[in-house]
Parts: structure tokens; C-alpha cells; sequence
């Protein structure tokens, strides 16, 4: 049954559960889990879970599976920096599946801890490679689909090189400069993704949101922080090719950013 469901695979290791008040893994997980809930929520998909870790990818499954929704979610192992795991992850979805009809993109970090070469290489290897690698990867099974496949890569409005230089922009006097250039370096790995792929497979990248999340300690509700159901609505709006119009593009939920 889970072959006749658009197949769907949603990279990211940290995964938060519904039950869980822990901030812990909610920098890829509120978001990540959110994605698999709402599509699961449809009823049409299968969605590959995507985790580096078995344990807490395995709480996850179980947990979305006890919501009872219509659609089905499996566990897949998959570190978006480790080449091994990328590999026989791809190997796992061809053996089962034999096709892939969306990828998206959610791994992330905003690698805070000093000195700033480390900060700047874990960004990029997480934030930029990882994507680029993965959808490398994936990539031949993507053009099997025939079910208008897409690539959506996560970003974030602070890696517009254009709205850095706007003193108006909100999150102007934010530096992090680690992760602003890695979220930039996702832009381009986007272009090129689209040049290579388009117009066969749709290529995105999209900005959630100021979403609840630890990818800072700002990123909390009383701080304007929205909760990762809500950022989520708009990017499975694209999945189920609602902007298809806007392929090529980095997208927010109303509208299209500069690169």
C-alpha cells in the first residue's frame, strides 16, 4: 500500500514528539515532525522520517503512528554529514520503493559554539553540503517519479544577501555570520539544483518562518515565535504544487524574497 502513496522524504536528525515540553530537539524537530504530521494528516503519503538517530526517530515513528492518521511513516537512518548513511539510505529507498517523489531539505543548524572556524564549517556542512549531497544522492530516484517531483530546501530570510544590506529588514543587527552565509550557500545549491533538475523536478527553497525551535535562544513564543504547525501550512501547500508557478524561487508564505 505504501508504494501506491507519493513517497516523500524529510531529512533531519532531531526529531521533537508531540508529548514532549523539551526544547532539546526542536531546532530541526518542530518542524520536522510537523511536516510528517500534516502530511500523514492527508492521507495520500508515506513519508520517509529521516534521522540520524534510531532511538529518537523510532519515538518519533511511534508516536505519529498513535495519532491514527490515514497516512503511513517509516523510519529512515540518514546523518545529512555523513556520506555512509546518505548513501544506504538511497540504496534502502530504491530496494523499497524504487522511486522518490518529493525530498525536502529540513536539516539545520545554527552552530553557535566558538571559534568561528568550527562555527563556520559545521553551518556549511549541515546548512549547505548536506542538502547538495543528499539531493545528489536521491536525485535518480526523484527523476523516476511521475508524481511532479520537487526538491525543497528549508532556508531562512537572514540568507538573503540583498535584505543584509537593508538597514529596514527585521534581523538586521543579527550577525551570525556562520549561519547567514551557510543559509546563502543553500540559495546557490538551490539555483544550481534548479538548472540541473527544472523543469522536470520543481525546485525550492522556502523560509518558514520565525519559528519555536532552539536553533537560538530567542526563538520562543514570548519572543513572536510561531508554533511549527503554522509555519508548516504554506510548505505543503508547495508540496502539493500549489506554487509550482514559483519553482526556481525562494519563497516565504505569502511571497517571494530576494537571494
Amino acid at each position: 500500500m505504501a508504494t501506491e502513496k507519493t513517497i516523500v522524504l524529510v531529512t533531519g536528525g532531531r526529531y521533537l514528539t508531540s508529548d514532549s515540553s523539551s526544547l532539546t530537539f526542536q531546532a530541526n524537530g518542530g518542524i520536522g515532525f510537523e511536516i510528517v504530521a500534516q502530511l500523514m494528516a492527508k492521507g495520500s503519503y508515506h513519508v520517509l522520517l529521516g534521522s540520524r538517530s534510531s532511538e529518537k526517530g523510532d519515538a518519533a515513528v511511534k508516536d505519529l503512528q498513535s495519532q491514527n492518521l490515514p497516512g503511513s511513516v517509516e523510519l529512515l537512518i540518514l546523518d545529512v554529514t555523513n556520506d555512509d548513511t546518505i548513501e544506504r539510505a538511497a540504496a534502502q529507498v530504491e530496494k523499497d520503493h524504487g522511486k522518490l517523489d518529493i525530498l525536502v531539505n529540513n536539516a539545520g543548524i545554527a552552530a553557535t559554539t566558538p571559534p568561528l572556524r568550527e562555527q563556520m564549517r559545521n553551518a556549511f556542512d549541515t546548512n549547505a553540503t548536506g542538502p547538495a549531497v543528499v539531493t545528489n544522492a536521491f536525485g535518480p530516484l526523484l527523476q523516476k517519479s511521475t508524481a511532479s517531483p520537487k526538491i525543497l530546501n528549508l532556508s531562512c530570510g537572514v540568507g538573503s544577501i540583498t535584505s543584509r544590506l537593508d538597514p529596514s529588514r527585521p534581523g538586521y543587527k543579527l550577525q551570525e555570520v556562520q549561519y547567514r552565509a551557510s543559509k546563502a550557500a543553500l540559495h546557490m545549491v538551490t539555483a544550481c539544483q534548479w538548472v540541473e533538475y527544472g523543469p522536470g523536478i520543481k525546485v525550492f527553497a522556502f523560509d518558514p518562518g520565525f519559528t519555536i525551535s532552539n536553533i537560538g535562544p530567542h526563538h520562543i513564543a514570548k519572543h513572536g515565535a510561531k508554533p511549527a504547525s503554522e509555519a508548516v501550512k504554506p510548505l505543503i501547500d508547495i508540496i502539493q504544487g500549489q506554487r509550482d508557478d514559483e519553482a526556481g524561487k525562494f519563497l516565504h508564505k505569502s511571497g517571494i524574497y530576494p537571494w
